[in-house]
């Protein structure tokens, strides 16, 4: 670093700053996990270390049928979204597309920037405009849409650091497009597709306000009846049920990154 260049690193007070603000995103999440532990009926009191209301959240039978349910949307919806996503990047990254494609791609992304709850409604209306009343069916389409952009996003960006060049030495070489798909742009994009479809699952299984709307009975997710729940007041059930979620998603962001650090060494030695 040159003499009398600025280091932000050495802001003063930035330190403090950082720690109160990782403090007041993650300070009731700790609580939250603390007193899912905690012995004592009353969520605010502790009386002790007990595993007592995980056992209860398991015995429940509705919270499994809406835990299956939330699985099973999950994984329909990540797969299905990833697989998606990642022919749309490739047309947009890889086609002709001119203006109408930019478009395209914009709308693809609109749901990251319209509110939840408008694309919750618009759903809604949909489905009863066409009289579609299948309960799961419903909820993965309307997932499965709402998860496109999230996995569309790590792939087009892994595509733009690609560039053409090992494609163009495919084609040197006569490969086909399908082999070209295969043997070339698969394996590169595989971080990426891996993150995307990750991110998907977890997002899927965290969603509230589309589950809420388009759910109907049978087909409750466990967002919804947790939500149910808390309307009678928070219980030590809520916060069992709250850190299991909380503990899933933090595992799949884990190999999330597990994964990508590992497919990009692979990507890097293959290079050398």
């Amino acid at each position: 670093m040159s003499a009398g260049a600025f280091d932000w690193r050495r802001t003063p007070g930035l330190g403090s700053l950082t720690g109160a603000t990782l403090m007041f995103l993650y300070a009731p999440l700790l609580i939250l996990v603390v007193y899912a532990f905690n012995a004592n009926r009353l969520v605010s009191v502790w009386s002790g270390f007990s595993l007592d209301w995980f056992v209860v959240v398991a015995n429940n039978a509705d919270i499994r049928a809406a835990a299956f349910n939330s699985l099973v949307i999950a994984v329909v919806a990540a797969v299905v979204s990833t697989a998606i996503a990642t022919a749309g990047a490739i047309g947009l990254a890889r086609g002709r597309i001119g203006v109408a494609g930019s478009l395209a791609g914009a709308f693809i992304v609109l749901p990251l920037i319209v509110p939840e709850i408008v694309v919750a409604i618009t759903t809604l209306i949909f489905f009863s405009a066409i009289g579609m009343k299948s309960g799961l069916i419903n909820l993965i389409i309307a997932h499965t849409v709402f998860c496109i952009p999230f996995a569309l996003i790590p792939i087009r960006a892994r595509l733009s650091e690609l560039g053409r060049s090992y494609e163009e030495a495919g084609r040197d070489l006569y490969a086909s497009e399908f082999a070209l798909f295969r043997r070339i742009l698969l394996p590169l994009l595989l971080p990426a597709i891996a993150s995307g479809l990750i991110l998907s699952f977890v997002v899927s299984l965290d969603d509230f306000i589309i589950s809420m709307m388009v759910s109907s009975a049978g087909s409750t997710t466990l967002p919804v009846y947790v939500y149910g729940m808390m309307r009678l007041g928070v219980t030590p059930e809520v916060n069992a049920i709250s850190t299991i979620l909380l503990a899933v998603s933090v595992a799949f962001v884990a190999v999330a990154l597990l994964v990508g650090r590992r497919l990009q060494r692979t990507d890097f030695s293959q290079q050398e």
